[in-house]
């Protein structure tokens, strides 16, 4: 039989490769403890005992109380003091510690264990009641927020009826403190205010971290992670160490490296006579982690000195929790730091020439999703900008939305797709859906290591905090400064990087890639398999995507190069031909223009493949509004009953006749459904003209390319085949296309000339399309439409509820549909290659730049991926990654 898990375990003899059973802070601390640093003494209650909890129906497994009781025995025998009485008490603090980082998880509990009789022997024992009676305010109103679940507000304002609405200045009497605790007594209810039997107190704490496991916020950090809810949390409880105890305490957080810039250099905040949770809460400013030289220039030596060892041997930067008590510095937590994507490539690239790790753990040190911060716009302000209020940078990028006050506001905003900016007077795990669905935070109070700042570098959201002089209103819905009042659904843009909120949209651009940047990628494409190419229509899509590391474009399509206006009257008059012999003189007209264009291609991508689709217009985007047409006719018909003279109405029939006209055409030309219409090869099979004038476009720009001196490696893709003969039928124009244009420019070019794969049908006789292809590639957007039956445009409506409910994980738009549509692109990679060996495969969906999607593409041994240009970057790490978790 397997012996029974383990309940507790005392940190000084935890073993701290043991994360699943003492949780990442409890392993932490124990390693600490191993390499003689000073932590306060304490003990976990195990994740295991959280997996019994649940097991038994939310409450504490048999035995726990009592092996919690040994522990106490134990802290109060290393402590000299006692929990719960006698002239030198113990209080301990309570916090969660699941196996992985979980910013959903209940705060800390800081002094428990105080009661009345344990303050007046704190007070006794230190010689300062102001201190003692402070701590004990401090205890009752966290107590009651975080153990019982009252409100904050209400706990506010039971602060201030008994005159103590600030935590910091001293001067709290037992009289002000035993007036807390009955308001909150009389307010909340009896059975929210803290017992006065502090193993009581902690038995609920405890059973309190556990419950948080299921919490909401709790839940919705884990489903955006995907952290199964099956590891549990464990239970860190520790000796308390008191920073709000005399002038020479405090408390801070600490880096060992810059976590925005990614400079070397100790990075974080110190503040005086400070307990615990102040740093991060928001509530008073700290100043930068150098100001603790004031205090004592050797402890700051010190903590420089800890910090740089925690560091060697965690091989990874530090996010080191510290207090100073009386003089004397403690430990309470370390932890591998969250990070911004600029800061993380640096870290990982200095620490691997630094020799602290290798270059393979270099690049699996940066998430791929870390990359999009290094590819957001920057804020660039003009000089009629205008300035609302200014913060602290905590988290670096740019950000354009309408004003939101409340997290919820923020949500539904987000449902709606509009881009808003939450703003706060500081934010609590509470506010992480609102953070979530945000463009930008930005909060009036807290420093940057405020909960705020940490979570959205963590997300790479651009964040401002400590914006002194803003007063945030949620109730009315409104932020005001000494010269100004923003409401709600104002547009506001944010400087992350700068610490800047301005009026109104503010012009933005591209940041500039540097050297950290080329390196690491230069290390990634080194270990990757997989190929990344990008969606690009134009040249400029294409000189970014190259710049950002593309091996060539995957999907270029065509009827895109049309949506300028002048483009789309081209296009318009193509599509509205009533025979061939008008459709050709609009053929004629669009030919220049694609060759230009296909020519600015070749050359921005000059050495790798570029893949053009033909022509795929879904109707509905081209044709003229069918009500605008209505309109036009009858306001003709009102200006032809007030024409004058017969000229008058020969000219105002003349354009009746036309406008009528055009109205039949585009009734005739409408369909139910435009995007499972008459586009795509369809179209070129009914009008075989149009695949001929792309193709001569195509390959006379290509010939011309390479006499200029570009090498050319045209693609021609043909879309939406469903039948082996459709793309026969089109091959045999293409090639005929091809001969002309070399006979008539006296040289040739290498092409190839393949099959998109967007419906079931092909997926599934991808076999008889590849006898005859160079190469095939699925187009994983349309094939989710057909294979799923859903919109793409229309499901937004509808999938975050199915999402909610918990019919679909994900939405099958942004991440694959494995089960479903990913084995039709199984099936199709298998027929295809049994049919051709030396066919080439690609996937051109945005699916294409999303990493989990990528995984599974990369299993299949698919050639290549394609994803638009600012995607590319974030699919080459991807695919790197996979190629490095792979046995």
């Amino acid at each position: 039989m397997n012996p029974e898990p383990r309940l507790t375990v005392d940190l000084a003899c935890a073993d701290p490769e043991d994360r699943a059973l003492l949780g990442g802070k409890g392993a932490g601390l124990a390693a600490m403890i191993a390499d003689g640093l000073p932590v306060p003494p304490g003990f976990i209650i195990t994740a295991a005992a959280c997996r019994a909890y649940y097991r038994a129906g939310r409450r504490l497994p048999e035995g726990l109380m009592e092996q919690v009781s040994e522990q106490i025995a134990l802290l109060e025998e290393r402590t000299g003091k006692r929990f719960g009485g006698g002239e030198n008490p113990l209080l301990v603090s309570v916090r969660s510690g699941a196996p992985v980082s979980m910013p959903g998880m209940m705060d800390t509990v800081l002094n428990l264990g105080m009661t009345r009789t344990a303050a007046d022997a704190l007070a006794e024992a230190s010689g300062d009641p102001d201190f003692a009676w402070d701590t004990y305010r401090r205890f009752l109103r966290s107590y009651a927020e975080i153990v019982k679940g009252a409100e904050a507000a209400l706990l506010d304002r039971a602060g201030e009826a008994a005159g103590r609405s600030e935590r910091p200045p001293a001067g709290v009497s037992r009289e002000t403190a035993a007036r807390l605790d009955e308001i909150i007594r009389n307010e909340t209810g009896t059975l929210t205010a803290a017992p006065e039997d502090p193993r009581e107190q902690l038995r609920e704490a405890v059973a309190a971290v556990f419950d948080s496991w299921m919490g909401k916020r709790a839940a919705d950090y884990r489903r955006m992670e995907g952290i199964p809810e099956t590891i549990y949390t464990a239970a860190v409880v520790q000796a308390m160490v008191f920073g709000n105890c005399g002038p020479d305490s405090g408390s801070g957080v600490v880096f060992s490296r810059n976590p925005a810039t990614g400079e070397k250099t100790l990075w974080g905040e110190y503040l005086p006579g400070a307990q615990g949770e102040d740093v991060v809460a928001g509530l008073r400013t700290p100043g930068p982690v150098s100001s603790l030289a004031d205090q004592s220039p050797r402890l700051l030596e010190e903590l420089s000195d800890l910090a740089d060892r925690l560091e060697r041997r965690y091989r990874d930067v530090q996010d080191i929790e510290f207090t100073v008590e009386n003089g004397k510095l403690w430990l309470l937590q370390t932890r591998s730091a969250k990070r911004g994507g600029r800061a993380a490539l640096r870290h990982a690239a200095d620490m691997a020439d630094e020799g602290l790790i290798d270059r393979n753990e270099a690049v699996r040190r940066v998430a791929p999703g870390q990359l999009e911060e290094l590819l957001h716009p920057v804020v660039t302000p003009g000089p009629d900008s205008r300035v609302l209020a200014r913060g602290r940078p905590a988290s670096p990028g740019g950000a354009t939305g309408e004003a939101v006050f409340t997290a919820d506001e923020a949500a539904a905003a987000a449902e709606e797709g509009r881009d808003v900016i939450l703003f706060r007077e500081e934010t609590s795990p509470d506010d992480f859906h609102g953070m979530i669905a945000s463009q930008a935070i930005v909060t009036a109070r807290g420093g940057m290591t405020s909960h705020a700042a940490v979570v959205a570098r963590g997300m790479g959201k651009c964040c401002v905090v400590g914006c002194l002089g803003m007063a945030v209103d949620p109730e009315n819905r409104r932020f005001l400064t000494a010269e100004t009042e923003v409401r709600a659904g104002e547009v506001v843009t944010v400087d992350g990087t700068g610490g800047v909120i301005y009026a109104g949209e503010v012009p933005k651009v591209n940041p500039v890639l540097d050297d950290y940047f080329d390196r690491l990628m230069g290390w990634a494409d080194d270990r990757r398999r997989l190929q990344v190419r990008a969606n690009a229509d134009t040249a400029a899509d294409a000189g970014a995507a190259r710049r950002l590391g593309a091996a060539g474009i995957g999907l270029c399509r065509t009827e895109h190069m049309f949506f300028a206006k002048e483009g789309i009257a081209a296009m318009r008059r193509m599509i509205m031909a009533s025979d061939s012999e008008e459709r050709a003189a609009a053929l004629r007209l669009i030919e220049p223009r694609q060759t230009a264009d296909f020519a600015g291609l070749f050359t921005a991508m000059s050495g790798t493949p570029v893949t053009i689709r033909l022509l795929d217009p879904p109707l509905h985007e081209f044709l003229p509004a069918r009500g605008e047409a209505v309109s036009a006719l009858a306001e003709l018909d009102r200006r032809l009953q007030t024409a004058v003279g017969p000229d008058d109405r020969e000219r105002i029939e003349s354009e009746i006749a036309v406008r009528e006209n055009l109205l039949s055409r585009i009734d005739s030309l409408a369909e139910v459904n435009p995007m499972l219409g008459h586009r795509g090869c369809r179209l070129g099979v009914s009008f075989p003209e149009i695949t001929v004038m792309q193709a001569r476009a195509i390959f006379t720009a290509a010939v011309r390319s390479q006499r200029e001196g570009s090498v050319v490696i045209p693609e021609i893709m043909v879309p939406l085949v469903a039948y082996p003969s459709e793309f026969a039928q089109q091959r045999v124009l293409i090639d005929g296309a091809a001969a002309e244009v070399f006979a008539a420019e006296g040289e040739t070019v290498d092409y190839r000339v393949g099959s998109m794969i967007e419906l079931p049908r092909a997926a599934l006789i991808a076999g008889e399309i590849a006898r005859d292809a160079h190469f095939i590639s699925f187009g994983t957007n349309d094939l989710t439409q057909t294979a799923t039956g859903l919109s793409r445009d229309d499901s937004a409506r509808f999938l975050p509820e199915y999402i909610r409910l918990g019919i679909i994980k994900e939405d099958p738009f942004e991440k694959l549909d494995v089960a479903g549509v990913g084995a039709l692109v199984e099936i199709g990679v298998e027929r295809s290659r049994a049919a051709n060996p030396d066919i080439k495969i690609g996937v051109c969906g945005e699916h294409g730049g999303e990493p989990s999607s990528i995984a599974f593409f990369d299993r299949l041994g698919i050639d290549y991926v394609s994803c638009s240009p600012y995607r590319v970057p974030i699919a080459r790490l991807a695919a790197a990654h996979i190629t490095l978790s792979s046995p």
